[in-house]
């Protein structure tokens, strides 16, 4: 038992995994050795056929419905894990909605109610389930844990989704004190931040030329890809981050 607990692979799971930051991150895990579990909302074809390529790639890859807007099922996803895995070593918290893009007094404080179920309720839940699991003073072997912030966090994103960026900052604050409560205990907790990103995620708030119109403003002049994100999210999870926990890697063009 032993030997095969020091060759098995990692298994990571990724929240919205199949699609724009959360795919380009499978596919960067998966080429670094990773098994993965990855969750959906919506389009399950779409990641059932993510799914099979990282397969093909020599991955272990269970993938799971999971509306994370719901207390309950983002309650189910980590048990599924272990069902299935029997393990694992990290979580990406990555699936997040902006809300429709406009004004603050414009917004639908329901819509708003969905944004923070989403963007903090589920990384709770499953940030809590995870690190019961992790923590050596529970048993665990360790592990890391990745949130995926936002850019927006520090801006405010006026006329933009102000709360949207409330939530993301919320994350920020989650990571910070999580990293320093169960930093003793071998679980490592990071945030990788980015910038505007190409993504479908814009054309959901509405406006999905974002990207072509606020690259002027951006200081490398452009929109980031996934995979630029991806590359942050899968060096925190690698052994050379093994001493880096409570950190914020903003990935934004230099904004």
């Amino acid at each position: 038992m032993s030997t095969e607990n020091e060759t098995r692979r990692p298994v990571t799971i990724i929240t919205g995994g199949g699609r724009g930051i959360g795919r380009a991150i499978s596919e960067r895990l998966v080429a670094a050795g990773h098994d993965l579990a990855i969750t959906y909302r919506e389009r399950g074809a779409d990641a059932e056929a993510v799914a099979e390529s990282l397969r093909a790639a020599g991955a272990d890859v269970l993938v799971l419905p999971c509306d994370l807007g719901d207390a309950e099922q983002a309650a189910s996803v980590i048990p599924a894990v272990l069902e299935h895995f029997g393990s694992f070593t990290g979580l990406v918290n990555n699936a997040g909605i902006t809300g429709r893009i406009g004004g603050f007094l414009e917004l639908d404080p329901e819509e708003s109610r969905g944004v923070f179920a989403v963007n903090d309720l589920a990384p709770i839940i499953m940030s809590q389930q995870a690190i019961a699991h992790m923590a050596v003073n529970r048993g665990g072997a360790g592990g890391a844990i990745v949130n995926i912030s936002s850019g927006a966090a520090t801006t405010g994103a006026p006329e933009t989704y102000i709360p949207y960026a409330m939530s993301k900052a919320a994350l920020d604050a989650m990571t910070l004190g999580l990293a320093k409560e169960f930093g003793p205990y071998g679980v490592r907790i990071n945030t990788v931040s980015p910038g505007t990103t190409h993504t479908e995620i814009h054309a959901s708030a509405g406006r999905p030329n974002a990207p072509a119109e606020r690259a002027p403003r951006i200081p490398m002049r452009r929109a980031g890809e996934p995979d630029e994100v991806a590359g942050a999210v899968a060096f925190l999870l690698g052994p050379d981050a093994s001493y880096i926990s409570g950190a914020n890697i903003r990935v934004a063009g230099g904004n």
